[in-house]
């Protein structure tokens, strides 16, 4: 079931359930955490990669560009205020999560995480110090990014909502603090992916392991 974040204005925000998030550390993509960064790890070209793997590789380049586009349009917030222009570039990002990054999540959970997952737990490989594989870890993003999305959708549906201005503002600071959250975890947990996980995967799992998942996607 996904949430449908499409049509900012359109939608009560008040009848959606808001759950605030656990404070976190939070990790740049160019400095993962040494969990993330296991010393064997080869390196695997995107060309040497299974075509399955390409293809969600691929689709973390278009996150990328909405990803940053819509990073552009927080920043924007402090020069431009709540405008129309904004909106819309907010609207945009959120109609894309919706469509576009669930989908994707569903797509990986359900064909390459599910298959690398099992092997990483007969083989015993977890993330240091836990009980979990990368996968885990991983899928355990999916769903803090779609809680994410919606406290911040949310929020930004509220300010539209408040006519006190004062209380907006408040409101549209903290959009802007969870959605930089949400940026930050998206961007690093693509970096995983593509860096980590998928070069396991390519590694971990036989050809026609990954011909079948690829045959359904084509």
């Amino acid at each position: 079931m996904s949430l449908d974040l499409k049509n900012l204005n359109k939608q009560d925000p008040l009848k959606r359930m808001v759950e605030r998030q656990e404070e976190t550390e939070e990790f740049s993509p160019m400095d993962p955490p040494d969990a993330f960064k296991p010393p064997t790890l080869d390196e695997v070209k995107y060309e040497d990669m299974h075509p399955i793997i390409q293809s969600l590789m691929d689709e973390h380049v278009k996150c990328n560009e909405v990803i940053g586009a819509f990073e552009n349009t927080i920043s924007s917030l402090n020069s431009d205020g709540f405008s129309k222009s904004t909106l819309e570039g907010i609207n945009d990002f959120f109609s894309f999560f919706d469509e576009s990054i669930i989908d994707h999540n569903r797509k990986e959970d359900d064909t390459v995480f599910a298959d690398l997952n099992s092997v990483l737990h007969e083989k015993e490989e977890y993330s240091t110090g836990t009980k979990k594989t990368v996968v885990d870890l991983m899928e355990d993003d999916h769903v803090k990014m779609l809680q994410l999305a919606a406290i911040s959708f949310n929020l930004f549906g509220l300010v539209t909502r408040i006519p006190d201005q004062a209380s907006g503002m408040v409101i549209l600071d903290l959009a802007v603090e969870q959605s930089k959250a949400l940026i930050e975890m998206l961007k690093l947990h693509i970096f995983r992916e593509d860096h980590v996980v998928f070069p396991i995967a390519n590694d971990y799992l036989s050809t026609e392991v990954l011909d079948t998942h690829n045959a359904r996607f084509a």
